[in-house]
């Protein structure tokens, strides 16, 4: 049965070519859509990209034939049909027909009137709502989703092997561990099983026979390797829990091995603190420098859609969103031991000069669109609240010798059209889970070390 899809203008915004993921069904655009497709189009951020892509997507399909009686997307017989009738279509009589999500849903209704299989597509949940009052089923944009947050890849793992495995790891000559020597734990059965890992994955293992013995690896596509970094203290910093070693592993390895290091946990796990130590680590203590740039980015909502009309300069509009790269900072020039205010502002002073020379610089994620990045340490923050687009956008950047760190919490969105299955944190992480060039781990909420209330509190709230 052929289904009539009507698209919501934020799937548009979202996904310019999810014009094309419906197969052999018809697209239906209400004309109210291109109305609000043109008032974005002018914005210099990625909705505004993504509008005028929408825009040229459609004008080339017009020269196909009449866009209002339908044109072909694709071989398999899928339509696109620009919808300017069912003016007259009932709907409850205090709902205002002038706004546009009320238009949209008067086509909805009127498609279902004629007799037309109609699913409305909206990344709005109150829209998906409102559909339900009139009868018309709604669902999300799925094509970009990934699975469920308990489910996503971690990176991590916990495998068993006989103690004889594990000394040999450590004392022999070839000093690694065969995929067909582990076993991990299987809930189904209740039995130990020859695991399935994944490219990169680093492992907890346990001993079968003595429960003290452990050991700490990675699998490096073929066999598992020991940990390259694991007693290193980079500027200063000693990881204080598992998360934290499999993370420095991540981050001190080259851009040459891992160029992408993905690292997603709650909030006081250290991800951005970890991510700065080792990056100065990398530009300050070692010689000759591996990056010639610090590079750090947050695609903050109010950052990314009203930057313009902040007052002041590009870095002026930005600095209030990178006050949490000041905290950390401050924290990894200074310790715990300070307690004179002399002390304190010869920290302060530290922190504002490695902005002020340009040893760490900030900048808003809309306008990394286009650059080509050379020998850069880019971290890019909060990427929880980027859509797939820009985060594909951003990993597609770099040139040689860049290292890109992705960092953020999949359970702390704050834009209003992304969730935990749709962001561009969670959706990089899938789609790159098994690369050789990408190096990932999820921290827990136990491994949350800014306070003790912190940790509580992540866990309870």
């Amino acid at each position: 049965m052929i289904k009539h899809y009507v698209l919501d203008t934020n799937v548009l915004l979202h996904s310019p070519h999810s014009l094309f993921a419906f197969s052999e069904h018809t697209i239906v655009i209400p004309e109210v859509v291109l109305e609000e497709l043109d008032r974005f189009k002018s914005e210099p951020n990625d909705r505004g990209a993504n509008s005028r892509e929408v825009s040229r997507i459609i004008d080339q399909l017009r020269a196909k034939g009449n866009l209002i009686d339908g044109v072909l997307l694709n071989d398999e017989g899928g339509m696109l049909r620009i919808a300017v009738n069912h003016l007259d279509t009932s709907l409850p009589p205090h709902w205002d027909r002038y706004k546009a999500d009320n238009r949209i849903l008067q086509v909805c209704r009127g498609l279902s009137e004629e007799g037309r299989h109609v699913i409305l597509v909206s990344r709005d949940t109150n829209m998906r709502v409102k559909a339900v009052i009139l009868d018309v089923p709604a669902e999300d944009f799925r094509n970009e989703k990934v699975a469920k947050i308990e489910d996503q890849y971690t990176g991590r793992a916990e495998v068993y092997a006989a103690s004889e495995v594990i000394d040999r790891f450590f004392q022999g000559d070839d000093r690694h561990i065969s995929v067909n020597e582990l076993r991990s734990f299987d809930e189904a059965s209740q039995s130990l099983l020859q695991p399935v890992l994944t490219t990169n994955q680093f492992l907890l293992i346990r001993s079968t026979d003595n429960e003290k013995q452990t050991a700490l690896g990675r699998f490096d596509g073929s066999k598992v390797v020991h940990l390259k970094y694991r007693n290193h203290t980079p500027f200063g910093v000693t990881p204080r829990n598992l998360g934290q070693i499999f993370m420095q592993e991540c981050l001190m390895l080259g851009a040459d091995e891992a160029p992408l290091v993905i690292i997603k946990g709650p909030a006081g796990t250290a991800k951005t603190f970890y991510s700065l130590a080792v990056g100065l680590h990398r530009f300050i203590d070692c010689r000759p420098r591996d990056y010639h740039h610090l590079l750090i980015c947050r695609p903050n909502v109010p950052m990314d859609e009203d930057i313009g009309y902040l007052p002041g300069s590009e870095q002026e509009k930005i600095d209030p969103y990178m006050r949490a790269v000041r905290d950390n900072l401050f924290t990894l020039m200074s310790g715990h031991s300070m307690t004179e205010s002399k002390e304190i502002e010869q920290v302060e002073d530290t922190v504002q000069m490695l902005f002020d020379k340009r040893v760490i610089q900030t900048e808003a994620l809309a306008y990394q669109r286009g650059r080509s990045l050379q020998r850069y340490w880019m971290i890019l923050d909060e990427m929880q609240n980027s859509t797939p687009r820009q985060t594909k956008g951003v990993i597609t950047r770099p040139g040689i010798g860049t290292k890109i760190i992705l960092l953020g919490d999949p359970e702390q969105i704050d834009h209003p059209f992304l969730d935990s299955r749709t962001n561009g944190l969670v959706y990089a992480s899938e789609k790159m889970k098994g690369s050789r060039f990408c190096f990932q781990v999820s921290l827990t909420y136990d491994e949350c070390e800014r306070s003790p209330l912190a940790a509580e509190a992540a866990i309870r709230l």
